[in-house]
């Protein structure tokens, strides 16, 4: 299917059609702010959770399903089916690396704010886990995407020593005006534990979250510092409930 035209969420005919970065439906008249991408996928062990939260019943016009055998050929093809303005529901947090990479290759000075309670900042040879969705972050800086000092780490609170260790060194900042300062637009990568878990159900919980009204404020803040590309949620469950909070949330970014 093209990624100019999208399956309606109310018609359920794929009569939505992108008109810029935004989607009209000629059947029905509605107008979305960004086209939707499903990208199913947990890289990592016992992640069945994280792949039907990328089912979920999200209010957006769907565009792709990228489903791919490797984490390569999910990201490849990700990055050549995004809309003009994705939002990207995962799976987990790997669904962002061909969504930053894509959009890296159409905006010379792209900024990255990334939500999450973990760092997502391991290797291969530093992960506790070996699950690959531990390392989502550490593979953008390390591939050149996004300039280490456009990316700002917001949320964390469960660090590992080796990423404790990369932050200090890196470059990569801990607020988001930082990573604004010199851009020309961002992407926003939300995993919706950094949510304190009594206003999601994230698949990896972790006490002492943002607030769900903080965190819509903090989107809007970031939407009002900068020209919003995109953005993705991952991390989630196949909880029901959390389609109003990714609606909610998704509205303050786009």
């Amino acid at each position: 299917m093209s990624r100019l035209r999208a399956k309606c969420p109310d018609c359920r005919t794929y009569t939505a059609v992108a008109i810029g970065p935004d989607y009209q439906c000629h059947s029905c008249g509605r107008e979305w702010s960004a086209g939707l991408v499903r990208v199913p996928r947990a890289w990592g062990k016992d992640g069945d959770e994280m792949v039907a939260a990328a089912r979920l019943d999200v209010d957006f016009p769907e565009t792709a399903v990228v489903e791919g055998d490797s984490l390569e050929a999910q990201t490849l093809t990700l990055a050549a089916e995004l809309p003009d303005r994705p939002l990207v529901l995962g799976g987990c947090c790997c669904s962002h690396v061909g969504a930053v990479e894509g959009l890296a290759a159409r905006h010379e000075k792209l900024a990255l704010v990334w939500f999450d309670a973990h760092g997502d900042l391991n290797t291969p040879g530093t992960s506790p886990s070996g699950n690959a969705w531990g390392m989502p972050l550490r593979m953008i800086v390390d591939g050149g995407a996004v300039e280490p000092q456009r990316v700002a780490l917001i949320g964390a609170r469960n660090l590992d020593p080796p990423e404790e260790e990369f932050l200090r060194t890196s470059g990569v900042r801990r607020t988001a005006d930082d990573a604004l300062a010199d851009v020309d637009c961002v992407y926003v990568a939300f995993d919706l534990d950094v949510l304190d878990p009594a206003d999601a159900r994230p698949f990896m919980p972790e006490p002492d979250g943002m607030r769900l009204d903080d965190a819509e404020r903090e989107l809007r803040r970031i939407g009002s510092a900068a020209r919003v590309v995109g953005a993705g949620f991952s991390g989630g469950s196949s909880d029901a409930g959390l389609v109003p909070v990714v609606e909610r949330l998704a509205a303050a970014v786009l």
